[in-house]
This record gives C-alpha cells, structure tokens and sequence, in this order.
C-alpha cells in the first residue's frame, strides 16, 4: 500500500470546491452505512437526507466526481463509496503522530475511526520524559526530543497537536521543518504556518459557545420575553456610555476567546472550526 507521502489527494487538480470536499466524508460515511446493510443503491434524496443536506447540492457535488447516477435508479452505493474514498486519498495509508500525550491525546490515540478511514497512527509523541516507553492504545510513546527522526522514518505527513496553547507553535513549526504539510490542531490557540500547509483546527469551547449562543437565542424568544429585552439591552447600554440600542454583554459573560479576538489576534487558519469525524 502507497505512503501519504508519495501520493497527495487529486481534489485541488480536479477544481473541486473546498465546500464540495468538505462534505464528501459526510456522504461517505452515510454511504458506508448503507453498503453495510447491503443496500445496493440510493437516490439522491435519501443519500442527502442521511448526510444532512438538500438533493441539489449533493448532485452538484457528485458532478465534480463525474458521478450523475441513474435516473429511477440513483447512484451505485459501493462504487460512490470507492470514488469518494478514492478522491479524498483514502484508499492509500496515511501515518499520522500525535504529539501531546494528556487525556485528550490519548483518547485521540485509541479512537477507532482512524484506521477504518484510511489513517495508521505511526507515532505517539510527548515532551514528559515519565511518558516515554508507557503503552497507550498499545503504541509505546516516544520523547518529543526525537519527532523530527519519527516523522522522517515514517513518512509523516500529517500531525495532530493536542498539546497546551502554550507549546503548540513551537510544535507545529517544528513539525513543519521536519516535512509535515497537514496539521489537525487541538491546541486552543491560533498557528501560523507557510503557504502549502494545511491546518484545520478543532476547539470544542468555540463548539460549546455557540451552542451557548442559540440556546440564549432560544431562551429570548419565549412568550413574555420579547418585551422584557430591548428596554434591558437598552439600559445596558446606556450605563456602559454605549450609543442608544446597543446590547451591552455582562463581563462575565465575556471568554478569554472573546478577549483574544478583541486584541486582533487572528491567523491562517481562522476561527472556523473543523469537527471530529463521528
């Protein structure tokens, strides 16, 4: 089987939209679903309700692929689930490292979905000496002292940091010199990287805030509310010295993250978040 660093996916080559790619695994894994149960073939209605979007924009996806199914037919769900595979780089191994040990990096290290997806974790990598030798997910981990022989011995091409905020640029550039040019980031802070890298960044507290914001949104829009919050936004701004109708936020209600916006801190890979696979 082919390394991850002698074959890169063909999606920028072929002018598929970054939109598009980001949903491919979306319909693979409802595609995976079906070829499990044996189901043969699916219309695009029921394969874009399974993957969460309209049937439109899913067959103008597929028509990136080349793929336009079979009308009163629809599509070929185990032939679909090779050319999305194959369009994504998962019919080739992937050797992953993570670097950064703590819980969250080994629960990343014994999550299954890895190796079912294309993905072999070649590499455990942590900067606590105590850490080095101990098994985790059955993979002995290493010291970060050696992550630059790791990722040349193994062909790595693409880390997972789920180190402290603190440490993650130093680990993602040295991580980049050593020939990794995709970057999954757990770290909650923001990496700069060169042109020809990719990061996609994973902070579930921006998750949870934002979850935060519609249950709020939620909770304003219930009978007798209406009424109630635009004279308390209004005097909320009045007492912050703001302009008449403006919201005030109560300072508890404001983050860190919110204090790291304030002060223009922004990077290449934004503050979109990237998702875990489910």
């Amino acid at each position: 089987m082919a390394t991850g660093r002698t074959h890169r996916p063909a999606t920028r080559s072929r002018g598929i939209p970054e939109a598009t790619v980001a949903r491919l695994p979306l319909y693979l894994r409802a595609l995976t679903a079906l070829s499990e149960r044996s189901v043969p073939t699916v219309s695009s209605e029921e394969l874009a309700s399974a993957a969460g979007v309209n049937s439109a924009k899913l067959r103008k996806d597929f028509s990136y692929l080349g793929s336009y199914g079979t009308r009163g037919v629809g599509y070929d769900v185990e032939y679909l689930v090779y050319q999305i595979s194959r369009e994504l780089g998962l019919t080739q191994d992937w050797p992953v490292v993570i670097v950064g040990i703590g819980n969250l990096g080994a629960a990343l290290a014994g999550y299954g979905g890895f190796a079912s997806r294309g993905f072999r974790v070649a590499a455990l990598i942590d900067a606590d000496p105590a850490m080095t030798g101990k098994p985790v997910a059955g993979i002995p981990v290493q010291h970060s002292d050696d992550l630059e022989k790791i990722v040349g011995e193994d062909g790595v091409s693409i880390g997972v940091i789920a180190t402290p905020a603190g440490v993650a640029q130093q680990v993602c550039d040295r991580l980049v010199a050593a020939g990794v040019t995709s970057i999954l980031n757990f770290a909650p802070t923001v990496l700069s990287v060169p042109d020809g890298v990719d990061v996609r960044k994973v902070d579930l507290s921006i998750e949870l805030q934002i979850l935060a914001f519609h249950e709020q949104r939620k909770a304003g829009e219930e009978p007798g509310a209406e009424a109630a919050a635009p004279a308390t936004a209004a005097t909320g701004a009045v007492e912050a010295g703001a302009e008449p109708g403006a919201a005030a936020v109560p300072p508890a209600a404001r983050t860190t993250e919110d204090t790291g916006r304030d002060a223009g801190r922004k990077g290449p890979d934004g503050d979109m978040p990237a998702v875990m696979p489910a």
